[in-house]
């Protein structure tokens, strides 16, 4: 009786690891025909992309200041979530001129790009050697429109003779087509006209909105037509001429382009000028690390968009540039120390678009706070659900969580008053709407099928798994959704505290309390060492070791003793690459390292983790990471931390891998350096003056950090951070306003 019975056991082993495989093989077309994935056909970051931004246009270039959309790739010119400039592409007598520098003029946000002659043949049929002629671009957007100016200068002892031609095209495609969505029907592009020397390309959408891209030259081209414009230019030994282009597209520019140009420019600088004046500046010992937070601080000034009620972030280029309410709000948390401005806009804003109706298709739900939000023409028609989108799960406690945060940091009741009603309605929602099964947990599933299947921070369509590789099915309760939670109900009673309500307090620290016992229990899991990843619909544990665990951290939902273990089990080598913690252990079914949400190490996930490790007081594993990601920067294209890059392990002599399609510039990205900063000085602000250091402890990549204007109150104050021997010690050079500085080891 014993003899057969390992032999039956292995079949049934074998009969259900092939179901398995099954599964995992279904769950992977079912990713293949996810709908709204950006596929990797190309790799935006081999081009080292450039990328400007204003008001509700961005754009793309390639590191010669040309953008070759048409040819297949994300570059070109875009408002409203429309490719309004496809091509512009600037030859010299017909030849791709060779590329001497390029870069972004910090100042302006503006991208710079010097380009010289290959031999080429002049206009008057003569040799012109390489090297004669410098081409100098300066590229930039202002208040929706592009302006450029292109210097040409002849070095040479000869007069020549030249050609520069501009070649063209506007393809007016949605954001999502560029994205890879296949569309059955477009509107039409109707015929362009050239009024006063300009010429205006013109589509009329499904939509029946007409989109134009009208494109104004100083001087005049001497040909122009509808895909070129071309001028002629006599340059005698020395000389410089200059030409300008200004791209609006809606209505044309009152000036002409050179003195759009010049007036746009000033007005840039002079807006950009003022605001880091307003604002901490950070320095310190590292020559890499100080580079990569002026590459932060720039970046967020190019994504942040001014609305009536302030500022708030745009979530990254080329994918995501327009208002994202996780994205955004967890921006404006990694920088609530830095400029709590960012924190007002943003909860404002939101406030302003929170659902009040019931919309299966957008997944709203009364109190919900949106997801994203797209202005093109797919968006209008519905084709896609994202006009204005809900799916999100985790939007709405973040929306509550930092508004308490906010009102600790500037005592600013009087936003918060305004802010009551639509907190009323968020703590409403994650009532009435949230616990989906009635087991005190909250969960997200899609409403339709047109929305996404993951509504959390990992929202690709294979993100949330078992140990097993199969995906979850719905709805899920993720395990940061529940800390996100707890933050939201700790946050109102604070809120409700200060507004003199102790019965709405003690509801809500209640509902905390209670919330925590039941987190404990249900999602931490000794055999991992860690908390589950989720729960799915029938209640099965997700029993993966993922990143989402350390969001408990940041939450403050975490007993003190699990909090050791999540951190001891991200900082283990299957889950810390020594560039960053991974999205997901190497351990698991699903690990790849190349993809977005399974195997990925994402700056902004890190940082909040890391944050959540400083909370514990595990601020030597703060500053790990803090290191790992400073020295990763040294490797990326102007020291800018992207969305996200591979989870390979860190080798000697080895740069990082990049992700083919991450966004760069991306808001949460830039952000992180910052609130690493504040992770490992264990740094907290309060409005009532006072500046507390809780165990700073600088990381191996510096040893001593300089932090000037920080505002506490009515005041500010500058600071050195200095390592003395295993001590960090914070010594204040300037205070003004009555601040009070503490430090405790």
């Amino acid at each position: 009786m014993t003899g057969p019975m390992p032999e039956r056991q292995t079949q049934a082993e074998t009969a259900a690891s092939a179901k398995i495989e099954a599964q995992v093989q279904r769950d992977e077309a079912k990713v293949a025909d996810a709908q709204f994935f950006v596929p990797p056909s190309a790799s935006i970051q081999e081009r080292q992309p450039r990328a400007l931004r204003s008001g509700d246009a961005f754009a793309l270039f390639d590191t010669h200041g040309d953008a070759l959309g048409a040819m297949h790739g994300p570059e070109g010119v875009y408002y409203r979530d429309t490719r309004h400039l496809s091509y512009w592409r600037l030859t010299l007598c017909g030849e791709y001129p060779m590329l001497l520098g390029s870069s972004m003029d910090d100042r302006v946000d503006a991208l710079i790009v010097d380009l010289t002659n290959p031999d080429i043949v002049g206009r008057d049929k003569t040799l012109i050697t390489n090297d004669a002629i410098h081409i100098n671009r300066t590229k930039f957007l202002f208040e929706n429109r592009m302006h450029e100016r292109i210097a040409i200068r002849n070095f040479d002892e000869e007069a020549h003779h030249v050609r520069i031609e501009i070649t063209m095209g506007s393809d007016f495609k949605d954001m999502f087509e560029v994205r890879g969505t296949h569309r059955s029907r477009r509107g039409d592009k109707l015929a362009p006209h050239f009024p006063d020397g300009k010429i205006v390309h013109r589509y009329r959408g499904l939509d029946d909105v007409e989109r134009k891209t009208i494109i104004a030259f100083s001087p005049h081209p001497a040909m122009l037509q509808e895909h070129r414009a071309e001028f002629h230019l006599d340059l005698a030994p020395g000389e410089r001429r200059v030409l300008f282009c200004a791209i609006s597209f809606e209505d044309e520019h009152e000036l002409p382009a050179d003195q759009a140009f010049l007036q746009c420019y000033r007005a840039l600088r002079q807006r950009r000028r003022s605001r880091n004046q307003q604002r901490p500046r950070i320095a310190s010992t590292n020559a890499g690390f100080d580079a990569m937070v002026s590459r932060a601080v720039s970046d967020l000034a190019t994504l942040t968009s001014t609305t009536a009620d302030g500022l708030c972030a745009y979530a990254g280029i080329p994918w995501y540039c327009t208002l994202f309410g996780r994205d955004s709000l967890i921006t404006a948390l990694e920088l609530l120390w830095f400029d709590p401005a960012f924190a007002r806009g943003t909860l404002l804003r939101l406030a302003e678009l929170q659902a009040t109706e019931d919309d299966p298709l957008a997944d709203a739900e009364p109190g919900k706070i949106l997801h994203e939000t797209r202005q093109g023409e797919m968006a209008n028609l519905r084709e896609v659900p994202f006009g204005l989108y809900y799916g999100s799960v985790d939007s709405t406690p973040l929306f509550i969580h930092l508004a308490g945060e906010y009102l600790r940091r500037t005592g600013d009741m009087a936003a918060i008053d305004r802010l009551w009603p639509h907190l009323q309605a968020a703590l409403g929602w994650l009532d009435d709407y949230a616990d989906r099964d009635g087991d005190g947990f909250l969960e997200y599933g899609a409403r339709s099928g047109d929305g996404l299947r993951n509504q959390g921070w990992k929202d690709s369509f294979d993100a949330i798994s078992h140990a097993d590789g199969r995906l979850a099915e719905g709805p899920i309760a993720i395990v940061e959704m529940q800390a996100y939670a707890y933050a939201a109900w700790r946050a109102a009673a604070a809120i409700c505290a200060s507004r003199g309500d102790d019965a709405g307090a003690s509801h809500w620290k209640d509902k905390a309390r209670d919330m925590k016992r039941r987190f404990a229990e249900t999602f931490f899991d000794p055999e991992l060492g860690c908390y589950i990843l989720a729960l799915d619909g029938e209640k099965t544990p997700c029993r993966v070791v993922a990143s989402n665990a350390g969001h408990a951290l940041l939450m403050g939902i975490a007993t003190p003793d699990h909090a050791d273990a999540v951190a001891q089990r991200l900082m283990a080598p299957d889950c810390f690459s020594g560039w960053g913690i991974r999205t997901l252990s190497r351990s698991e079914k699903r690990y790849n390292p190349m993809s977005y949400h399974n195997g990925s190490i994402w700056p902004h996930d890190n940082a909040l983790i890391a944050a959540g490790f400083a909370r514990y007081g595990r601020h030597a594993d703060a500053g790990r990471v803090l290191s790992a990601l400073s020295a990763a920067t040294a490797y990326f294209d102007q020291n800018r931390l992207p969305e996200l890059f591979c989870g390979f392990v860190r080798k000697r002599g080895r740069a990082p891998i990049l992700y083919p399609v991450a966004c760069a510039p991306q808001a949460w990205s830039s952000a992180s350096p910052l609130f690493l900063v504040q992770a490992v000085l264990g740094m907290d602000i309060d409005h009532r003056s006072t500046i507390i250091f809780n165990g700073p402890q600088l990381p191996d990549c510096l040893s001593a950090l300089t932090i000037e204007r920080i505002g506490c109150g009515a005041g500010t104050v500058d600071l050195d951070i200095q390592q003395v021997g295993h001590a960090t010690s914070v010594f204040v050079k300037r205070r003004s306003g009555g601040i009070t500085v503490n430090t405790f080891s």
